[in-house]
Order: C-alpha cells, then structure tokens, then sequence
C-alpha cells in the first residue's frame, strides 16, 4: 500500500512538473533562424548558375541554423555526389560556424583538430560551405558540390566560389 501511494505520489509529481514546464516553454528547444525561402532559393539559384557558367554542373543547398535543409538545387548533369555533398557542406559550414575551407585548412595544421573532426561522422570538412551570418549569429549555411580540380585549383575551393556568389548576393536581406 505504501508503494502504491509513493508511486502515484511521484507520478503526480512529474505531470505537475511536465505541465509548468509546457506552460513556461521548458523542453522546447527555441526556433532555428533562416533565411527566408526565397532567399534561399535565390542564393542557390545563383550558386548553381555562376558555377554553370564556369562549366561546373553540380549542386547547391541552404540550411537553416539547425541543420535542417531548406532548399536544394542541382543543374541537369549533375552528379547523385554533388546532390549529396552539397547539404553535407552546408550542415558542417553551419555545425561549426566557420567556411569549410578553414575547417579543412585546420585540420592539415592541427592533428588534434583533425581527430575530433574527423570523429564526428555528421561533418563533412571539405572546401565549399558557407555560413550564413547576421551579425555574429549563425542562421544557417550555403553549400555547393560538384567542381573538379582544374589548372591546379582544387575542386572544393571552385565550390566555394559558386556559394560565396550565392552568399553575396542575399548577404544584405539576411535577418
């Protein structure tokens, strides 16, 4: 008999500390910040469109702050690789805030560094993510796949190229 009150004292317990809790907004984790959709669509828009122009078919994605991808741009001929790189390099540009190209740069300078990266199967540390800034807050990322290496210059760093034209182009309208 003792048990049972004690049991249906802590269950008790737990629905008065689970209903403050909703009611206060505990638990939640807050609203991820983004770009607005056309924003993003526009920045992948014109990611895949200069890399076209330089004969680069491949992909372009945005993601908000949390990860979550929100738009997704490949041209026709561009590879199931570059469609998955894409997304992968704007999840990593926005997990640690930083573009790609320093993540990779870093990890050829620091072993220690390139552990913990490499450890975190989520990441993909290659050249050709973005984040998306306002001020020194992270609202997601841009990402793009799908250059190769060409006259010395390697393929992620083309990428990047075709994402900072995205980035520039809707820098000003980020809020």
């Amino acid at each position: 008999m003792i048990r049972s009150l004690t049991m249906v004292a802590a269950l008790a317990a737990a629905i008065v500390s689970n209903t403050a809790m909703a009611q206060q907004g505990g638990g939640q984790p807050p609203a991820a910040r983004a770009p607005a959709l056309e924003l993003a669509m526009v920045a992948v828009q014109l990611a895949v469109n200069t890399c076209l122009e330089n004969g680069v078919k491949g992909s372009a994605a945005v993601v908000d702050s949390a990860g979550v991808l929100r738009a997704l741009m490949s041209t026709n001929g561009a590879s199931a690789n570059s469609a998955e790189s894409a997304p992968k390099k704007a999840f990593t540009a926005n997990a640690l805030k930083m573009p790609t190209s320093e993540v990779a740069d870093r990890m050829t300078k620091d072993a220690a560094y390139k552990a913990k990266i490499d450890a975190d199967m989520t990441l993909y540390p290659r050249p050709g993510g973005l984040p998306l800034m306002v001020g020194n807050e992270v609202i997601g990322a841009i990402g793009f796949g799908g250059a190769q290496t060409l006259n010395g210059v390697q393929g992620g760093l083309r990428d990047e190229v075709c994402s900072k034209a995205g980035l520039e182009k809707i820098r000003s309208q980020l809020k």
